[in-house]
């Protein structure tokens, strides 16, 4: 069925730990990726969905499949923390290039006294989110699978349904994997983990004689064209710990994340960011934040001499970070069909916060001869007559801001219906979300921004 050809099972032991996944006694399939698993050559056709659902549940574990839970650290909120790892997933192998991972499916000696399951809730957002960051066009992981596992999990509000969810991802390296070997003193295991990395995601660089330095430069390069994109979409993540941050250059782990309704320069979404770390303007601080500490781990790679490693970091890396807000500015400035327009953009979501408007219709009304969403306010018309008379290029505004994004109150739902045995709203959202930039008139509601009752202003974490 699938043609595993692993390659992270060969790194030293110290890398993970083989572990099996936990055993569900009624595992259910609630949908299955066709178009993913095709173009990963994944055969499933002569499969039924119990089959599928104890596959993709770790209860049949597949011919070449070698399951093991990853070993990771991370600084999280800041903080320091020398052991993280997989404590709820297991990674089953690769497919053509690509880890196929389990996420629900039980403890591991990374799992710190959880108990190494999924709510349903967490299974269904990730499903939805991510799937719509891959037709957005936002470097992300991807969907092939959600079950339910028939038992209940137990969280902050009681009981609930329990899931597994398989993501597919270009890799799981992150730069606490890095971290995880620097806080052992391990430099043969960093040597060995960025040689991995190299071949995997940046053989450009096979041959360079300065391989940790041009890491950090073609990461930042990476990265910043991934938080440009996902900003573009209002997208939030909640939890860009070091841990949650990828050296593929993917968004990866959708725990507490939400698109943005009402603009705000500092949004945020997870219950525990209290101080606003990771709010959306923030995103790109933190994520160069992000790259010193891999940079930290690489420094004795860089250079024998402490000082002259740090020094070529600062010549010639962090004189790379201004991408980080170019790129976003240049994003947002082709939402008003404009290049590169940095006070066009301020000038407009300034307004827009200012006036409590939605992200999403704002920028898809721009385009509209009917200007009705808009306030007529001073700030307003400054701002319009300006952007007219920069000549904006509005043919393709349609194309760029899309009218469907997954709404966060609309997640919510999926989810609620979810736990009475009901997909119909989960499916639904997928289908309306494999078009976000054409206005589909039966799926009106799906466009609308909430109103103030249904309202997700929080969103945690799937542990």
């Amino acid at each position: 069925m699938i043609h595993f050809n692993n390659t992270y099972s060969k790194l030293p032991d110290k890398f993970f730990e083989k572990v099996s996944p936990a055993s569900f006694s009624e595992p259910e399939l609630i949908l299955f990726n066709e178009k993913l698993a095709d173009s990963l050559g994944i055969h499933y056709q002569n499969k039924s969905d119990r089959e599928l659902a104890s596959i993709f549940s770790g209860q049949q574990i597949l011919e070449g499949s070698e399951p093991l839970a990853m070993a990771y650290a991370g600084f999280q909120f800041g903080h320091p923390v020398a052991q993280l790892g997989d404590g709820r997933a297991h990674y089953l192998g690769e497919v053509n290039g690509f880890d196929l991972q389990l996420k629900g499916s039980g403890q591991t000696r990374f799992s710190r006294r959880g108990d190494g399951r999924s709510a349903l809730g967490p299974v269904l957002r990730e499903y939805i989110v991510s799937e719509a960051m891959h037709v957005l066009g936002v470097p992300t992981t991807r969907a092939l699978c959600a079950v339910s596992t028939g038992e209940e999990v137990y969280r902050q509000y009681g009981p609930e349904p329990g899931g597994v969810f398989t993501r597919v991802a270009d890799s799981h390296i992150r730069v606490g994997t890095f971290q995880y070997f620097m806080f052992q003193q391990d430099l043969d295991g960093i040597k060995t983990l960025l040689d991995y990395t190299i071949k995997r995601h940046y053989p450009e660089l096979k041959e360079s004689k300065s391989k940790a330095i041009d890491i950090l430069k073609a990461l930042t390069h990476k990265q910043s064209d991934l938080i440009a994109k996902w900003s573009s979409f209002g997208f939030i993540h909640g939890v860009m710990n070091t841990d949650n941050f990828s050296l593929a250059g993917i968004t990866i782990d959708y725990g507490p994340c939400a698109f943005m309704d009402e603009f705000r320069f500092h949004k945020v979404f997870s219950s525990i960011d209290e101080r606003g770390r990771y709010s959306f303007f923030n995103q790109t601080t933190i994520a160069k934040w992000n790259i010193l500490r891999l940079a930290d781990c690489l420094l004795p790679l860089i250079d024998e001499n402490q000082e002259m490693a740090i020094k070529k970091v600062e010549e010639e890396v962090i004189n790379l970070f201004d991408l980080f807000e170019y790129k976003r500015v240049e994003s947002l400035s082709k939402k008003l069909g404009l290049n590169h327009d940095e006070n066009l953009v301020h000038m407009f979501l300034t307004y827009l916060e200012k006036e409590s408007l939605d992200f999403t219709l704002a920028f898809r009304n721009l385009s509209k001869e009917d200007d009705s969403f808009f306030p007529k306010t001073s700030e307003y018309n400054e701002f319009i007559n300006l952007w007219k008379s920069k000549a904006p290029d509005t043919t393709e505004l349609l194309n760029i801001n899309p009218l469907y994004i997954p709404r966060n109150h609309q997640i919510q739902r999926a989810i609620d219906m979810a736990y009475e045995g009901d997909y119909s709203h989960f499916k639904k959202m997928i289908q309306v979300l494999e078009n976000p930039f054409s206005d589909q008139d039966e799926y009106r509601e799906f466009s609308l921004a909430p109103k103030e009752g249904q309202k997700v202003r929080q969103t945690f974490c799937g542990t």
